[in-house]
């Protein structure tokens, strides 16, 4: 992991989290500490509606921290509907240390993220995709309209609505790397909470 990454996995900032958060994340934080104590792999499936930014920035993220606390967590990420992981959450990603090469895949591009010995690829694909975990894994759901289309996600142990703001409302303004960026560090820092209550 190289040391920018590193720094920005430090710094994540969790006393800013608010108690009706850290609520709405405690189904998740039981799940994970569940599947530690039974030595179980932990299987999250973030699903957004396009599977472009929210359900991306929590894989990636769920990937490095996982590896950084040395849980054996595999991250996954899906939506209804099939369009392409964005390209500004791929970039927001590299102003965050991730080493990442694109393979070209059409319109939906293939980003494989670079973590020491071991990668992931980030493109858009359904929820349900067969390269998504099929049963005993965790739905996350980390948009309203994911959360109300898919009241039923075949196979899931738990399905756990963790909504976050979508960014996508700052595209093409002034504010877009910046907003990319907050949303980004965001969800770090509550998978960071998540992680690091569970292991206690």
């Amino acid at each position: 992991m190289n040391t920018q990454l590193q720094n920005n996995i430090q710094s994540l900032d969790i006393t800013s989290i608010s108690e009706e958060r850290k609520e709405v994340l405690t189904d998740l934080i039981n799940y994970i500490k569940e599947k530690i104590e039974h030595q179980k792999p932990i299987n999250l499936n973030f699903i957004c509606t396009h599977n472009s930014r929210r359900s991306q920035f929590s894989q990636a993220w769920t990937f490095v921290l996982g590896h950084h606390y040395k849980l054996p967590v595999n991250s996954y990420s899906g939506g209804v509907e099939i369009t392409a992981c964005n390209e500004r959450t791929v970039a927001s990603l590299k102003r965050m240390g991730f080493e990442i090469t694109e393979q070209a895949n059409g319109t939906n591009p293939i980003y494989t993220l670079h973590l020491e010995d071991t990668s992931l690829e980030l493109y858009s694909k359904l929820y349900d995709d067969s390269n998504n975990p099929q049963s005993d894994f965790a739905a996350i759901l980390t948009c309203s309209s994911a959360d109300e289309g898919c009241p039923f996600i075949p196979g899931a142990e738990k399905r756990l609505p963790i909504r976050y703001e979508d960014p996508k409302a700052f595209d093409d303004t002034d504010l877009e790397s910046k907003m990319y960026d907050e949303r980004s560090l965001n969800i770090a820092s509550e998978l960071n909470y998540v992680f690091a209550k569970a292991l206690e």
